[in-house]
């Protein structure tokens, strides 16, 4: 598996014990169109729920009497969650089955994002928080696996490219959605609104997905065990440690704009979804560029873009372009360090990108907290923060070799 934006995503290779055969004619593959739709859609669902939560600060938190500054952590609560996820949930599908993981986890999804709605409290949307992003982090890494396993090869880069599409994607559809419910409805219609989408993709997934094979009988207990040594590997311990910094620094971007009062949020919101759209069709290009030199550049175009925007501080267009500019750095970085966290783990490559996703998304869980302490004055001392740590990350992702 490789990964976009913290998504695993399949590699090619050969179809596992998991795949359905039909006699000597080879391995049984999912059939595309069903496939792609419903996959990407639930990607697109998934990770909109980590960046929704941000338009939502403000008028949750006229709700419950609190300021916006401390609900900060309802987004954060959701990245711990589906970073845990990714970690304990991923490996049990291969003993209990890629499709009937998903579709249980996202089924529990729909319950937890209905508890969500019905949260009485600050602090029981917290503890709900972390629960929804845990159910909905089965869905990533196990979704991936099963396009390596049950999609046809020649079918795989489009596939793979439509669900990463999808979780990039949710950056912008997840605040729009978020903001425009919450301007009609409430903000509580947003997670309500999730629950029967959530509710509704469980049962399109187990329709459209194969049956499961028979079991592996590999222990996940294995995954688990592999982790520690990868943290501490001298050819991929500087790549783990820039990771945090990509999502994180994208997070805390769009969760300042909002806490600041930034005009034209909308507008900006939607600057980035060109970019979004964009990149994967620049990607067989941009593969060109060595892994770390590709990484390296993309992280320093990132932090160019957030330093003119603590420098500058800008009006709404020059700021969508700078936000573009990041957005395009964000999205460039993120399947270059997967790269070459990927190729270096060898055989250990299934854990390695399980631990990149869950750091990812330590970072986008950080990334709040980061723009709640540093916007009291304006969008200046965060830029320059993420400009420090953006450029901190390339260096790491430049200069990390065998």
């Amino acid at each position: 598996m490789a990964t976009v934006l913290g998504m695993p995503t399949a590699v090619d290779r050969p179809s596992s014990a998991t795949s359905a055969t039909t006699g000597s004619s080879g391995p049984e593959y999912a059939p595309f169109g069903r496939t792609v739709i419903a996959l990407a859609v639930t990607a697109l669902l998934a990770t909109g729920q980590l960046y929704g939560m941000i338009p939502l600060l403000g008028r949750a938190a006229s709700g419950w009497h609190v300021a916006p500054a401390s609900l900060t952590w309802l987004v954060s609560a959701f990245g711990f969650g589906y970073a845990a996820g990714f970690l304990l949930l991923g490996p049990l599908s291969d003993r209990l089955g890629r499709r009937r993981v998903i579709v249980a986890g996202v089924a529990a999804t729909a319950i937890t994002t209905a508890l969500v709605a019905a949260s009485p409290s600050p602090g029981a949307a917290l503890a709900l928080r972390v629960l929804q992003g845990f159910t909905i982090g089965a869905f990533p890494p196990v979704a991936m696996a099963y396009i390596g396993e049950r999609v046809a090869p020649h079918r795989r880069l489009v596939t793979v490219t439509s669900m990463t599409t999808g979780f990039l994607a949710a950056a912008v559809f997840g605040q729009l959605a978020a903001q425009g419910l919450a301007a009609t409805l409430g903000w509580r219609w947003f997670f309500v609104a999730g629950a029967f989408a959530f509710a509704a993709a469980a049962v399109v997934l187990r329709w459209a997905m194969l049956p499961d094979g028979p079991s592996t009988g590999v222990s996940p207990l294995a995954a688990y065990r592999a982790m520690p040594p990868l943290l501490i590997a001298p050819s991929l311990r500087l790549l783990f440690l820039a990771v945090p910094a990509v999502l994180g620094s994208f997070v805390a971007i769009y969760t300042g704009l909002q806490l600041t009062g930034t005009t034209g949020l909308l507008g900006l919101r939607a600057s980035a979804l060109p970019v979004i759209l964009a990149i994967p069709f620049l990607t067989p290009r941009l593969a060109r560029i060595p892994g770390p030199a590709r990484a390296g550049m993309a992280l320093g175009l990132a932090a160019l873009g957030t330093a003119l925007v603590g420098l500058l501080e800008p009006g709404t267009i020059v700021l969508a372009l700078l936000l573009m500019v990041v957005t395009a750095g964000i999205s460039i970085a993120a399947p270059g360090l997967i790269d070459m966290i990927g190729t270096r783990a060898g055989a250990a490559r299934a854990p390695a990108i399980s631990l990149y996703s869950a750091l990812m998304f330590v970072g986008a869980s950080l990334g709040p907290q980061v723009a709640s302490a540093l916007t009291g004055d304006g969008l200046r001392a965060l830029g320059l923060v993420l400009a420090v740590l953006l450029a901190g990350a390339a260096a790491l992702a430049a200069t990390a070799r065998h």
